[in-house]
């Protein structure tokens, strides 16, 4: 019995499950602003489950595919896979197992939710493979994540009819910008295993500025979704709060001093999403 905690254990740092954070809250707000509040407990349920489903699988899949330069990192030479604390064939059981989950937990929610399901799923799978190619791979993810509000409002409503696109587009600029300047700390390594990223192929620099321009574009939308959903001012200082923890992680970190880029990329970008999701409920709760 410890032996199978353990292994669950290692499993679950190995997808980094605590990072959920940075999807989920996008999702409860997409369904928050599809029911103008909180949705049935059943189908909140399923749409927690799909999610957690979802990205397990999809950062399964990410570190089998990778773990042939994980292993040559030195930086990641000591994750599950290359380290050998997870066999191969366990982690594609753990995909399998929560590719399943997911697509029932569409199944149960709504048909069109399970028509868009393998699309969702194949585009958090491409994302892995999108480095060895282009310097694109950040808008990828950002595209995977962008579906999460979308999922929140499927889940709900049923439907895409009065769907604020804008909200998909800001957590894509979102994810896309806080991801190139992750990608930073690869730099040297991306470079020299021929592998794309923005700041391999353009220069740390570079890349920073345009992830200032992406989190500018995105907090943007965000300003822009408020006015159109019509949320109480209360959403406008949750934007207030976001716009604080976007400048931070800017002036945490530097091209030249990428020492405190852990803390910048989860605390301030776990920080934006669960402000997102609560501004938006209190708005909801206040305003209707």
């Amino acid at each position: 019995m410890q032996a199978s905690w353990n292994k669950i254990k290692v499993m679950l740092e190995m997808i980094k499950f605590e990072h959920s954070v940075f999807a989920l809250p996008f999702a409860l707000m997409g369904a928050l602003l599809a029911g103008r509040g909180w949705p049935e407990l059943p189908i909140l349920l399923w749409l927690i489950l799909a999610m957690v489903a979802a990205r397990t699988a999809a950062m399964g899949f990410n570190r089998i595919v990778d773990h042939r330069f994980d292993a040559a990192n030195p930086r990641t030479a000591e994750r599950a896979i290359p380290a050998g604390a997870v066999k191969l064939w366990e982690a594609w059981l753990l995909v399998m197992l929560a590719a399943l989950l997911f697509f029932f937990a569409c199944y149960m929610l709504n048909p069109l939710a399970l028509l868009i399901s393998p699309l969702a799923l194949g585009l958090a799978f491409t994302y892995s493979l999108t480095k060895r190619f282009t310097w694109f791979c950040h808008v990828v993810l950002g595209l995977a994540l962008a579906l999460s509000p979308l999922g929140g409002w499927v889940a709900v409503a049923g439907s895409l009819e009065g769907y604020p696109w804008l909200l998909s587009l800001g957590v894509a600029l979102w994810v896309a910008g806080f991801d190139t300047v992750y990608a930073c700390l690869d730099a040297k390594f991306d470079r020299d295993a021929g592998l794309y990223s923005l700041p391999a192929c353009f220069g740390s620099r570079r890349a920073f500025r345009l992830a200032g321009l992406a989190h500018l574009l995105a907090f943007a939308c965000f300003v822009i979704i408020g006015l159109m959903m019509s949320l109480h001012i209360i959403y406008g200082l949750g934007l207030a709060v976001a716009a604080g923890a976007l400048i931070y992680q800017h002036r945490a970190v530097s091209p030249g001093d990428l020492s405190q880029i852990k803390l910048s990329f989860f605390t301030a970008n776990g920080l934006i999403s669960l402000v997102m999701f609560a501004a938006t409920w209190l708005a909801l709760v206040v305003g209707g």
